[in-house]
């Protein structure tokens, strides 16, 4: 008998679940009341729809459409916040879009979009809001051959309507469109402006070279050949796309070098500068351009390697000094004599003044830990990299997430980094993370951007200008890659005097703090203010300078790669 009552028991507790499973599972969506008149009414609309849809020629009459149409407008009118008005809305929004591909008007299918729209906002907790939602990406792909948008109508599916059984579908499509975008930009980038007007077009300001020390180069091109007859030696020539001569250059340069003759730039037709290069000994070079200001570089390896290559610069670069420290001569780096060195880095003590971000169970907040942690790490990059150093706030104040960024830009920084700490809602969740700036792929990552982009002033309206910083940007790569040396440097420091300490990985997400940076940009999660035994260790001064000389040692990590990088090992 005990058995049997524990059998029964076990099996309510299962219907009980189940039911409370389906019921979380809608409790999402607003039941909307319905009607008697409402439903006879839909249905003649419904009826109306099935007849002209059956009738090859009643299609291509406007009156007949019109006449289902404006049933449908009724159902709307007089039951408003009905079931029955929000199924009269979608329905009337595919008629709209199946009529345009009869009348080819854009007005009917612009209806049909306007249709969907409102049907989205106003009705937005019935269940045909996300198919509604889906239907306005497909009109922008299909019809209207509008990527930008149609990716944009269908990361909305996501964004408000997470648990939507079209989110799979969406998700996609957006997949398809990053490819196609993707494929739009490069193309871009390859054709460029073909705009003959010289005040659009890039002015070629000067060629320079210097000698630099040995390093190996590894790649080949094809070259001009030697021309005994003509006596012309190897010819490497470099063509500069919608550029023109400038007035003060010289364009004519005798190198007379152990590898360069000569160099000579010309206006090879109206959007083309020519360089030329005159070459000796060659065995190989390596063509690379740098940034602030932007310069072409030519690398060239004679057959001898020589112990100093020469190397020729097409365009301005600027003069480069040797470095005195403690009464002793320092020498420039390779990276940074090309311009490549990270110089200044600005570092983003998150929130602050009116927002304290996270907030622990005994009162810690993180904008004063992250300000800590910010100070501590300035100076430890001052002293151990010998970079310059901007704090975007030095004390207790409030600063707009759009404006982190822009002074980043306006300092010309060539890294940014924002320092945060996490919180969850299981006090058990720990560990570092660090971000970069993308479309997040997981629901922690998810949660975390809109929690540390409440404070923005962006909303809905925004999100077209938002995508498009996230597709053109082009430092993504670059910030990835400091992400994995940071939190490696952070993560692996640590681990050394701390027990337990949980590195959650290199994560991406779109955070608005990110957005709009000219330079790699990062954003690191420093622990989590709800866990225990990461509250009190932030409480800790020792703790928080171990995290910031992890932070350091990551960056020169980085600094260091991308040397290695640009020698060609």
């Amino acid at each position: 008998m005990i058995r049997r009552l524990l059998c029964m028991r076990y099996v309510l507790i299962a219907f009980l679940v189940s039911f409370l499973v389906i019921f979380y599972a809608s409790s999402g969506q607003t039941a909307f009341p319905s009607s008697d008149s409402a439903k006879r009414l839909l249905k003649k609309a419904q009826e109306c729809k099935a007849k002209l849809y059956k009738s090859s020629s009643q299609k291509k009459y406007r009156h007949n459409w019109e006449k289902c149409l404006n049933i449908y407008e009724t159902v709307c009118r007089k039951f408003p916040n009905t079931n029955e008005a929000v199924h009269a809305m979608f329905d009337a929004a595919q008629m709209w879009a199946a009529l345009s591909g009869y009348s080819s008007r854009g007005s009917d299918l612009d209806q049909s979009v306007s249709v969907y729209r409102e049907l989205t906002e106003r009705y937005n907790s019935h269940y045909l809001a996300d198919d509604a939602q889906y239907r306005l990406g497909e009109i922008f792909y299909k019809y209207k051959k509008d990527p930008k948008q149609a990716y944009v109508e269908f990361l909305k599916v996501e964004i408000k309507f997470p648990n939507s059984d079209v989110r799979e579908k969406a998700s996609k499509m957006l997949e398809e469109l990053e490819r196609i975008l993707g494929k739009e930009r490069l193309k871009k980038e390859e054709i460029g402006k073909n705009n003959t007007d010289k005040n659009k077009l890039v002015s070629v300001k000067n060629i320079r070279h210097w000698s630099t020390p040995n390093y190996p180069v590894k790649y080949k091109e094809h070259l001009l050949k030697k021309d005994p007859d003509l006596k012309k030696p190897r010819r490497l020539y470099v063509d500069l796309q919608n550029a023109w001569i400038g007035k003060d250059i010289e364009t004519s340069i005798p190198i007379k070098g152990e590898l360069l003759r000569g160099a000579r730039a010309g206006q090879y037709n109206k959007t083309t500068v020519r360089v030329v290069l005159d070459i000796d000994n060659m065995e190989g070079y390596k063509i690379f351009h740098l940034y602030d200001p932007f310069r072409i570089v030519v690398d060239v390896q004679g057959e001898d390697r020589a112990p100093e290559p020469e190397e020729t610069t097409i365009a301005k670069a600027p003069e480069r000094k040797r470095e005195v420290k403690n009464g002793g001569q320092k020498g420039i780096s390779l990276a940074k004599q090309l311009g490549l060195g990270v110089k200044r880095i600005v570092i983003d003590a998150g929130h602050g003044g009116r927002d304290p971000g996270a907030i622990g169970k005994n009162g810690l907040k993180e904008k004063d830990i992250v300000l800590k942690v910010a100070n501590l790490l300035a100076k430890k990059i001052r002293e151990k990299l010998d970079c310059q150093v901007i704090l975007t706030r030095e004390r207790d104040t409030h600063l707009p997430l759009e404006k982190r960024t822009a002074i980043a830009n306006i300092k010309k920084a060539d890294l940014f980094v924002s320092l945060h700490v996490n919180a969850h809602k299981y006090s058990k969740v720990q560990g570092m993370e660090t971000y970069f700036l993308n479309i997040a792929l997981d629901e922690d990552s998810m949660n975390l951007a809109a929690r540390e982009n409440a404070t923005s002033k962006k909303n809905i309206s925004d999100l077209q200008t938002i995508l498009n910083d996230l597709m053109l940007n082009t430092k993504i790569n670059e910030s990835s890659r400091l992400a994995k040396f940071v939190h490696n440097g952070m993560v692996e420091g640590l681990r050394k005097k701390y027990k337990s300490v949980k590195g959650r990985g290199v994560r991406q997400a779109p955070f608005y703090v990110l957005i709009g940076a000219d330079m790699p940009a990062i954003l690191v999660e420093i622990g989590y203010i709800t866990n225990s035994v990461e509250n009190k260790r932030l409480c800790s001064e020792a703790y928080l300078n171990e995290v910031a000389s992890g932070i350091a040692r990551g960056i020169d990590s980085y600094i260091k790669d991308m040397e290695a990088v640009y020698r060609g090992g």
